[in-house]
């Protein structure tokens, strides 16, 4: 078995065979709830080892990941990069402003300007949190050479093509996802979990 994969589960992070709603809204059977992995430093560094085998020979000056999720996985890639470049590899995160909008802030901008830069993420299921992120490095100066996950849901729309630079995912699974409006899970009366995910959140909005 694919070893984040093996991580994942073994840590409880990687749940299956459930009803959750993503961050981007969509009705999904599969979860990555990375907060279970991140309990466990020793896997989540493994994890990372992992990302840096994917991505070590492209020539790399700092790691950014959104946050929150991504700000751990940023801290331990660039710590491993660092160890194999034989370099200072900058970790830095971007946050979401008070209309939902990733941006830098803390100066961050400044050190990412004519840098090149990896973009961490832990479980798309669109790919457009990341893609932002890839979009405002860009646009502020950076230049993004590639992109890795943990564990990519959706291999049929979240390519390389769609990021614009190589994209490179630790685990690609198979996973069921509609439409808030079209949702078989719905449908069927499964209950949506709302301890995981945005479930609890989705339930509120339609009282």
């Amino acid at each position: 078995m694919n070893e984040t994969l093996e991580i994942l589960k073994k840590t409880g992070a990687f749940m299956t065979e459930g009803h959750f709603v993503g961050t981007s809204g969509m009705h999904i059977n599969t979860y990555v709830n990375k907060d279970a992995l991140y309990t466990h430093p020793k896997e989540t560094s493994r994890v990372c080892e992992l990302m840096v085998q994917k991505v070590k020979d492209f020539d790399i000056d700092a790691v950014v990941g959104p946050a929150l999720g991504g700000i751990i996985l940023a801290q331990w890639t660039a710590y491993h990069l660092s160890k194999i470049k034989n370099k200072e590899i900058l970790a830095i995160y971007t946050e979401k402003n008070k209309e939902g909008i990733q941006e830098f802030t803390r100066g961050y901008d400044k050190l990412i300007k004519e840098k090149n830069i990896l973009i961490v993420e832990d479980a798309p299921t669109t790919g457009i949190s990341a893609k932002k992120v890839v979009d405002l490095v860009n646009s502020t100066g950076g230049k993004v050479v590639a992109v890795s996950v943990m564990v990519n849901k959706n291999r049929k729309e979240v390519t390389s093509k769609f990021f614009g630079v190589p994209f490179l995912p630790l685990a690609e699974v198979e996973m069921q996802s509609y439409e808030a409006t079209d949702c078989l899970m719905c449908k069927n009366n499964i209950p949506i979990n709302i301890l995981f995910g945005h479930g609890k959140k989705f339930l509120e909005s339609r009282k």
